[in-house]
C-alpha cells in the first residue's frame, strides 16, 4: 500500500447528472492523453488502480474515511476534477449511480479522459440480489429476476438504473454489486484495469502488466486461504448483524451468512427477522455475532446488543464489506489484502470453527 504518499480525501466533491450509463473499455480515446493523476469511484477500486499504476499514476478515491462507497453521493464539482486527472475508474452499476452519472458526462463531453469499467466483461458472472447459494456453494439459476425473499426487497439499494448500452446489462438494479468480495472475480477486475490503462497510456503498458500479475498472485493467495478455510471448517453458516453484502463469497465458497437486515444499510429489521436470527444462533451453537463497523462510527450496535442479550451468543467480530476504509485502518497502512487477511480471513475463521 501506498497510502503514506496518497491519502484519501475527507470531504466529497460532486458530480453533474448525465441521462445514459456509458464506460465501456471500447471507448477510451485517450491513448495519447498524458496520465498521472485519475480518480476511482470507491476505496476497492482505488487501491487496485494504485497497485496497478505504480508511480505511474496518481490516483484519488472522493470517497471520505469511515464513508462506504456504494449508496454515497458527492457534492461539488467532482465531474471537473476527474477531466482533470485523465482517467476514472468505476463499477457500471446503480449501487454507483454517482458515478455512472460522472462516466456518462465524461465520455459524452471529455474525449480525452479514459473511462474504465472494472465490470467489463463479467456479465455473465454477476450475481441477482435474489440470489441465493445452497450448502455446496451452487447457485440458483435465475440470478437475475427481482423478486423478494425473507421479506426483502432486493431492488431497494441505489437508484433504479435500468438502461443497458453495447449490450451490456450489468447497470440493472437487480444484480449485487459486490463482487470485489470474490477474490476470483478481483483478479478478472484487476486485470481490466491494467487493461484500460494501457489501453489510455501505451508508454507504460507493461508496467501495469506486471503490476496487475504480481497483485493478481496475491489475490489466489487469499482465495487460497479461503478454500483451506473452508475445508476445515465444522460450522457453515454464520450470523451477520449488518446489510447483505456477502453473497459473492458465499457463493463461491460454498457456506451461509445469515442477516435479518436486506441488501440496504438504512433497512431496519423487523422484530420477527430478528427473532428468526435469534432462533439460528441457539440452534447452531453459534458463539460469535459478525458486525458491521461502517454501521454506527461511535461504536453503537443495537441490533448486535439485542442478539448478543437475547441469545447464547457471547462475543462478537467485525467484518468488511471493503467498499471503504476506517481511520484505524488507514493508519495501518492497509489496502484490500490487508483487511481480507488482517479483518475477514480471521473472523470467518473464528465464526465458521476452522483451523
Amino acid at each position: 500500500m501506498k497510502l503514506t504518499r496518497r491519502t484519501l480525501l475527507q470531504t466529497a466533491a460532486g458530480t453533474a447528472a448525465a441521462s445514459t450509463v456509458a464506460g465501456c473499455l471500447d471507448d477510451i480515446s485517450a491513448a495519447d492523453a498524458n496520465l498521472d493523476a485519475g480518480y476511482a469511484a470507491f476505496f476497492t477500486l482505488w487501491d487496485w488502480a494504485e497497485q496497478v499504476s505504480g508511480d505511474a499514476i496518481d490516483f484519488e478515491n472522493p470517497v471520505g474515511t469511515g464513508q462506504a462507497g456504494h449508496g454515497w453521493s458527492p457534492s461539488g464539482d467532482l465531474t471537473r476534477d476527474i477531466a482533470d486527472a485523465g482517467v476514472f475508474v468505476y463499477f457500471d452499476t446503480p449501487a454507483f449511480s454517482w458515478a455512472q452519472d460522472v462516466a456518462a458526462t465524461l465520455e459524452s463531453d471529455y474525449d480525452t479522459v479514459a473511462v474504465i469499467d472494472g465490470l467489463e466483461g463479467l456479465d455473465d458472472q454477476l450475481l441477482g440480489w435474489d440470489h441465493e447459494t445452497d450448502s455446496h456453494g451452487h447457485g440458483n439459476e435465475d440470478n437475475h429476476s427481482t423478486e423478494t425473499h425473507d421479506g426483502h426487497d432486493h431492488e431497494s439499494e441505489g437508484d433504479q438504473h435500468t438502461e443497458t448500452h453495447d449490450g451490456h446489462d450489468h447497470g440493472e438494479a437487480s444484480i449485487d454489486p459486490h463482487v470485489w468480495l470474490d477474490p476470483v472475480l478481483a483478479g478478472e477486475i484487476v486485470e481490466t484495469i491494467a487493461s484500460g490503462l494501457a489501453d489510455a497510456d501505451p508508454d507504460n503498458a507493461e508496467t501495469y502488466e506486471e503490476n496487475a500479475a504480481s497483485y493478481t498472485t496475491d489475490l489466489e493467495s487469499i482465495d487460497q486461504q479461503f478454500t483451506d478455510l473452508l475445508e476445515t471448517a465444522d460450522q457453515h453458516v454464520a450470523v451477520f448483524a449488518g446489510h447483505d453484502s456477502f453473497t459473492y463469497l458465499q457463493d463461491r465458497y460454498g457456506f451461509d451468512i445469515h442477516t435479518p437486515v436486506g441488501v440496504s444499510p438504512q433497512e431496519e429489521p423487523s422484530a420477527s427477522d430478528i427473532s428468526e436470527t435469534i432462533e439460528l444462533v441457539d440452534s447452531e451453537g453459534i458463539e460469535t455475532i459478525l458486525y458491521d463497523p461502517f454501521e454506527d462510527p461511535d461504536g453503537a450496535y443495537p441490533l448486535v446488543e439485542t442478539i448478543l442479550a437475547e441469545s447464547d451468543a457471547t462475543d462478537t467480530m467485525p467484518i468488511t464489506h471493503l467498499s471503504g476504509t476506517l481511520a484505524t485502518w488507514q493508519d495501518e497502512g492497509w489496502g484490500y489484502l490487508e483487511q481480507m487477511e488482517e479483518i475477514n480471513i480471521p473472523a470467518f475463521r473464528e465464526v465458521l470453527d476452522a483451523q
